[in-house]
């Protein structure tokens, strides 16, 4: 069944459930730092709340992160907090974690959608 914008119930609740539009990104690298653990990983999907990473074996719900962004076109390097919301498992299809960013000053909103733009921007023509 589909709604008046062409999409299935679905795909309409689970972009409900998001809140924000994702984008896939390619080579974009992150610094994930918590507690017990410091690890290199790279970004699968972004959006102005969040980001998705693959990895073998994700981080507990609830870790608490720092996440160490390089600079990337127009935005400078980007540290910001973040928590992991949700776990896809190593068993399963395509393991790896969902994190939340922290709630943002202004100034971190204003670098993090420059981002998500720009990321927009390269991989939708």
């Amino acid at each position: 069944m589909s709604t008046k914008h062409g999409k299935s119930k679905a795909q309409a609740k689970g972009a409900e459930r998001r809140g924000a539009e994702r984008f896939s990104v390619r080579d974009m690298k992150v610094d994930l730092q918590s507690q017990e653990a410091f690890l290199f990983a790279y970004v699968e999907n972004i959006s102005e709340l969040g980001i998705f990473v693959a990895m073998d074996k994700p981080m507990p719900v609830g870790t608490k992160l720092t996440l160490k962004f390089p600079a990337r076109g127009d935005v400078g390097p980007l540290t910001l907090a973040g928590v992991v919301r949700w776990i896809n498992p190593p068993s399963g299809r395509h393991p790896g974690m969902g994190v939340a960013f922290d709630p943002l000053s202004a100034a971190q909103r204003e670098k993090v959608v420059a981002l998500v733009r720009a990321v927009a921007y390269l991989t939708h023509d």
